[in-house]
C-alpha cells in the first residue's frame, strides 16, 4: 500500500483513531492490508472482517504478532496496536481501496483494467497480467481475488510505481460489481462472455446480462470497452458503451472482430490458433489446454493493444505462460494416465467446454474417462442443466463417465438415459468412493478429466489422482 499517516487513513474509512503508545495521528504506515491474520507481514495493516464461521477481532493479537501496525475493527480490541474503529470493516476496506487508487491516479501513469464475465476471468486476467508486466509495474489478482474483499485487496496492492492494475470482478447478486468497479472506475472494461454461471443469484440470464453490463456503465468516461462479438448478449452491451463516449474493441471468431482467430486445433500439449489483427495473421500456440482458452486470449490480446502493446508482442509473450491457474484446466499425472484437474469453477459452458476438449486431446488408443461433480449457484436452472452435461458426455462417446455427489445425481441418470450401458457411467456419493474405484479402473492411455464446481471439492480428487500416476 502507498504511504498514509494515522489521520489520513482514518479519515478516508470515515473509522475513529485509537492510538497505541508511541504512534501519532502522523505516525506513517504503508504496509500490505489483509483480512487473514496468518497473512500479516511486518508493517502491515490488518482488518478484523466478522466471517460466516469465526470473527476476525479474535485475530488481533496474532496479526500484532507477525507485525501488524495499525488494525481496522468494528469496535475496539484489547490489544498494543492502533486501531481504527469502523462501522463496517468490509465497507471500509473498500472506501480505502478508492482512497488509494485515487491517490495513485492522481500522479498519473496508472491504466485500469477491469474484467468480467460468467466465465474465463481468471485465465484472462493471467494471460493479461503476463503481457503487461513486460511492459512496467502490473498488479493482478492472486488466484480469484474477485469479490468484495478480493477485490479491493487487490487494489491496495498498488504503488505509485504502478503501471497497471487489473481487476477481476465476479458477482452473485446485481449491483455487486457496480460497486467494486466503482471504486476504480476502469479505463478499460472487458466483458467476455454471459452464460449461466451464477444465475440462481441473479435470477435468470437477463438479469446477468444486466449484471454484467454494471461494468461498462462504471468504466471511466472516454475508455475503451473490449467485448465480445460472438456473444449477442455482450455485443448488446456496445450501446452503453456509447453513452461513456467509449470505444468498443471487438474480439472473437467472426469477422466482426478486430482481434479474431481462426484454425483452431486443440492437441494434449496446447492450443494453437491463427489471430488476425488488421489484415496480418500472426500464429498463436498456447501452452493452455482447451480451445474455449483462445477467446480468453483474444481478449488479453485486444485489451494489451489497447494499451500500446504490439499484437506479436503480445502473442510471443502468452506463448510463454505454462498455466492458466492451479485447477483449470491443469495437467497432471504423467503420459500414461493423464489427469487434467478442471475442478474450481464450472458452469454449463465451462463444463462442455472441458468435455469437448477431453474429446479433442484423446488420440486413437487412448481412452476418455469423465470424472464430474455438481455445477453450483444455477437456481432453478440446475435440474435441466445437469441433464445436458450428463447427455453430453454419451454424445461424446466418454466410455467412462464417473458422476460424484448428491447434487449431480441428476447428471448420472441423465447419461443413463440418453444412452450409457453396461456400467459406462457409474455415481458415487462422495470422492473418496470414487478414488478407490478409479484407482482400480484406470490404465495405461487414459485421459481423464476432473471436472465440477469449486463446492463439490473435486479438485482435490483431481489432485489425489495426479498425484497417484505421477
Amino acid at each position: 500500500m502507498i504511504s498514509l499517516t494515522l489521520d489520513e487513513l482514518a479519515r478516508a474509512v470515515s473509522g475513529t483513531l485509537h492510538l497505541a503508545d508511541g504512534d501519532t495521528p502522523e505516525t506513517t504506515v504503508s504496509g500490505a492490508v489483509d483480512t487473514d491474520s496468518r497473512l500479516i507481514e511486518p508493517g502491515g495493516v490488518f482488518v478484523a472482517k466478522p466471517g460466516d464461521t469465526t470473527d476476525g477481532h479474535r485475530f488481533v493479537d496474532a496479526a500484532v504478532e507477525r507485525g501488524a501496525v495499525l488494525a481496522i475493527v468494528e469496535h475496539v480490541v484489547d490489544a498494543a496496536v492502533s486501531q481504527v474503529v469502523v462501522a463496517d470493516a468490509v465497507a471500509a476496506l473498500a472506501d480505502l481501496a478508492r482512497e488509494v487508487v485515487a491517490r495513485v491516479r492522481a500522479g498519473g501513469g496508472i491504466r485500469v483494467v477491469g474484467i468480467t464475465g460468467s466465465n474465463g476471468k481468471t485465465t484472462t486476467k493471467n494471460m493479461l497480467a503476463r503481457i503487461l508486466q513486460d511492459e512496467g509495474e502490473t498488479v493482478a489478482p492472486r488466484a480469484s481475488f474477485n469479490n468484495e474483499v478480493g477485490a479491493p485487496l487487490t487494489m491496495l496492492r498498488v504503488t505509485h510505481d504502478t503501471r497497471f492494475l487489473v481487476s477481476e470482478f465476479g458477482a452473485s447478486a446485481p449491483g455487486e460489481i457496480a460497486r467494486l468497479a466503482g471504486l476504480v472506475e476502469p479505463d478499460i472494461a472487458v466483458v467476455l462472455m454471459v452464460g449461466l454461471a451464477h444465475a440462481g443469484g441473479f435470477g435468470g440470464i437477463d438479469s446477468t446480462v444486466e449484471a454484467k453490463s454494471e461494468l461498462v456503465r462504471a468504466m471511466r468516461p472516454g475508455g475503451i470497452a473490449v467485448l465480445n462479438a460472438d456473444d449477442a448478449r455482450v455485443a448488446g452491451m456496445a450501446p452503453l458503451a456509447a453513452e461513456k463516449s467509449a470505444t468498443v474493441r471487438w474480439f472473437g471468431r467472426g469477422e466482426r472482430a478486430d482481434v479474431r482467430a481462426d484454425e483452431v486445433e486443440v492437441t494434449p500439449d496446447g492450443t494453437r490458433s491463427t489471430v488476425v489483427v488488421g489484415g496480418e495473421r500472426h500464429e498463436l500456440r498456447l501452452k493452455v489446454l482447451g480451445e474455449h482458452h483462445v477467446m480468453n486470449a483474444l481478449a488479453a490480446i485486444a485489451t494489451a493493444m489497447a494499451l500500446g502493446v504490439s499484437a506479436a508482442d503480445a502473442i510471443a509473450r502468452l506463448e510463454t505462460l505454462e498455466l492458466a491457474e492451479r485447477w483449470r484446466m491443469q495437467p497432471l499425472g504423467s503420459d500414461r494416465v493423464r489427469i487434467i484437474n478442471d475442478a474450481y469453477n464450472a458452469s454449463p459452458d465451462s463444463m462442455g467446454a472441458a468435455l469437448r476438449t477431453l474429446a479433442q486431446i484423446t488420440r486413437p488408443g487412448e481412452r476418455m474417462v469423465a470424472v464430474l461433480g455438481a455445477m453450483s449457484e444455477l437456481g432453478e436452472f440446475a435440474g435441466e442443466e445437469h441433464d445436458r452435461i450428463g447427455e453430453l458426455a454419451v454424445r461424446l462417446r466418454i466410455p467412462r463417465i464417473v458422476i460424484i455427489g448428491r447434487d449431480a445425481r441428476r447428471m448420472y441418470l441423465a447419461a443413463v438415459g440418453e444412452g450409457s450401458w453396461s456400467d459406462e457411467a457409474v455415481f458415487f456419493e462422495t470422492a473418496d468412493e470414487a478414488y478407490d474405484y478409479l484407482m482400480g479402473e484406470l490404465r495405461d492411455g487414459d485421459r481423464v478429466l476432473v471436472k465440477s464446481s469449486n463446492s463439490a471439492g473435486l479438485r482435490f480428487l483431481g489432485d489425489r489422482l495426479g498425484e497417484s500416476f505421477s
